[in-house]
C-alpha cells in the first residue's frame, strides 16, 4: 500500500521557494517538506534540475529523483528573463523562505538578490548553500560535494597510509550540508515567528564547513599538539580496541569499544578479563599505544565465531557491534522493516518505488510523504492560477514566450 498521505506536520503552513539543484539544497528542502512545509521547486523551462537526469536510472527512469525530489511541487520558470523574475516576487510576498544554491552574485545579477526580494518580504528568510560561502577569496569558484570533502580536511583522513586518500562513494557533504540547510531554515523561522523582534535574514552556508564542523578532534589536535592525523582505514587515535573484523563465517562487523567500560565488558565476553588487570590493556589511552596489538586480539577471537554467535554473545554483553550490511541486507532486515525505514510510494512510470522513510519520528505531529517527485512543471498551472491568480490566457502566453 502506499504510503503517501495528506497528513500536515509540525511545519504546515510554511512555503518555501526551492531555487537549487542538484543534491545539498535540495535535499535541505524536502526534509522541510517532509515535515508538512510547502516546497515549491523553481526550475528552468524545457530543463529541469540536473539531478533529473542523474543516475542510476531504470529504463531510462532516474531513481534518485523520487526520493530527493517527494513532497515537491515543480514550477517552471525562468529567471533569465524580466517576467520571470517578476513572477519569483509575486511568489515571495506569499512565501516564508526562498533557498538557494548559485554562485555568489548569480541571484543579484538577475534581481532577484536578498536584498531585492526583501523588498516584497520583509520577513523573508533565505538559504544561500554554495561550495566556499558568500565571502572570502574562494567565494566565486564553482562547488561541488566532492571537491568541499577534500578542502574540509575529511578526505585526507580516509584510506590506507600506502595508497592514494579515498572520497567517500557517494554525496556524503551534500546530504550533511542538506541537513544543516533544513536546521537553519527551522532556526530562522523559529527567530522570525517566537521573538517579538523577530525579522527574516539570509542564512550563508559553505559545503565544506558543514563537515569541518564535526572535526573538532582534528582542529583541537593539531592547535595543541600540533599533530596532523594521518589517513587510516577505520578509526584510529580515538578509541581501543575498535575497526572491521571478520568472523568464523566469512562475514564482516564492525565493533567499537569507545569507554574503558564498554572494554571492560568486551573483556569478560571473550574470558580475557586477565586484560583488565595488564597495564598495558587496562586504560584506553594504553590500548591506544598498542592499537595493532589490541585489534589483532579481537581479530582472532572474533574469528572463532559464527556472526549470529557473535552478536548474541556481544549483544548480552552489551558491546557495540553491527554487521555490515549490503542494501540487500537492509531490505531483509528486520528493525529496518519495523521502524519503517524503508517504504513504498506509487510512481507514475514505474508502478511503485521504495525509497528512505520519515526520520526523525515525531510523536504529535509526524512527518508524511503527501507527494511523489514532480514531472517537470507538472504544478505550473495550479500554483500560477490559484496562488498568483492568472489567467489561463495569461499562463498560455507565458509559456509561448517560454518563461516557464
Amino acid at each position: 500500500m502506499s504510503t503517501v498521505t495528506k497528513n500536515g506536520g509540525p511545519l504546515a503552513g510554511i512555503r518555501i521557494l526551492d531555487l537549487s539543484t542538484m543534491i545539498a539544497a535540495p535535499f535541505g528542502a524536502t526534509l522541510l517538506g517532509d515535515f508538512g512545509a510547502e516546497v515549491i521547486k523553481v526550475e528552468m523551462p524545457g530543463k529541469g534540475d540536473s539531478l533529473r537526469y542523474m543516475g542510476p536510472f531504470h529504463n531510462d527512469e532516474p531513481l534518485r529523483w523520487p526520493g530527493l525530489a517527494r513532497n515537491k511541487k515543480s514550477l517552471t520558470l525562468d529567471l533569465h528573463k524580466e517576467e520571470g523574475q517578476s513572477i519569483l516576487k509575486k511568489l515571495v510576498k506569499q512565501s516564508d523562505v526562498v533557498i538557494e544554491n548559485f554562485r555568489p552574485g548569480t541571484l543579484e545579477k538577475w534581481n532577484v538578490g536578498y536584498e531585492e526580494l526583501k523588498k516584497e518580504n520583509e520577513n523573508l528568510i533565505m538559504i544561500r548553500v554554495t561550495g566556499y560561502g558568500q565571502t572570502g577569496p574562494y567565494s566565486s569558484k564553482a562547488g561541488f560535494g566532492t571537491p568541499a570533502t577534500a578542502f574540509s580536511g575529511f578526505t585526507y583522513l580516509h584510506g590506507y597510509t600506502d595508497r592514494p586518500p579515498i572520497s567517500p562513494s557517494f554525496s556524503l557533504t551534500d546530504y550533511i550540508t542538506g541537513i544543516y540547510v533544513a536546521f537553519a531554515t527551522a532556526s530562522a523561522l523559529y527567530y522570525r515567528d517566537a521573538n517579538e523582534n523577530g525579522t527574516g535574514q539570509y542564512v550563508d552556508m559553505g559545503l565544506y564547513e558543514s563537515v569541518f564542523r564535526m572535526m573538532e578532534f582534528l582542529v583541537a589536535e593539531y592547535d595543541q599538539n600540533g599533530k596532523i592525523k594521518e589517513r587510516s582505514p577505520g578509526l584510529s587515535g580515538h578509541s581501543s580496541p575498535a575497526g572491521t573484523f571478520q568472523t568464523k563465517d566469512g562475514h564482516w562487523i564492525v565493533l567499537v569499544t569507545s569507554s574503558d567500560r564498554t572494554f571492560e565488558r568486551l573483556a569478560q565476553a571473550m574470558g580475557r578479563e586477565d586484560m583488565l588487570e595488564d597495564e598495558r590493556y587496562y586504560t584506553n589511552s594504553e590500548r591506544l599505544k598498542r592499537f595493532e596489538e589490541t585489534n589483532g586480539i579481537v581479530a582472532d577471537w572474533v574469528k572463532t565465531k559464527n556472526r549470529q554467535e557473535l552478536q548474541e554473545l556481544l549483544d548480552e554483553y552489551g558491546v557495540p557491534i553491527s554487521p555490515i550490511n549490503s542494501i540487500k541486507d537492509i531490505f531483509e532486515d528486520d528493525h529496518y522493516k519495523e521502524r519503517e525505514n524503508i517504504v513504498e510510494v506509487d510512481h507514475p512510470r514505474l508502478g511503485k518505488i521504495k525509497m528512505p522513510g520519515i526520520v526523525p519520528k515525531f510523536s504529535e505531529t509526524p512527518g508524511a510523504i503527501r507527494e511523489i517527485a514532480p514531472d517537470l512543471g507538472e504544478h505550473n498551472e495550479s500554483i500560477l492560477g490559484e496562488l498568483l491568480n492568472l489567467r489561463p490566457e495569461e499562463i498560455e502566453k507565458l509559456k509561448e514566450d517560454k518563461v516557464i
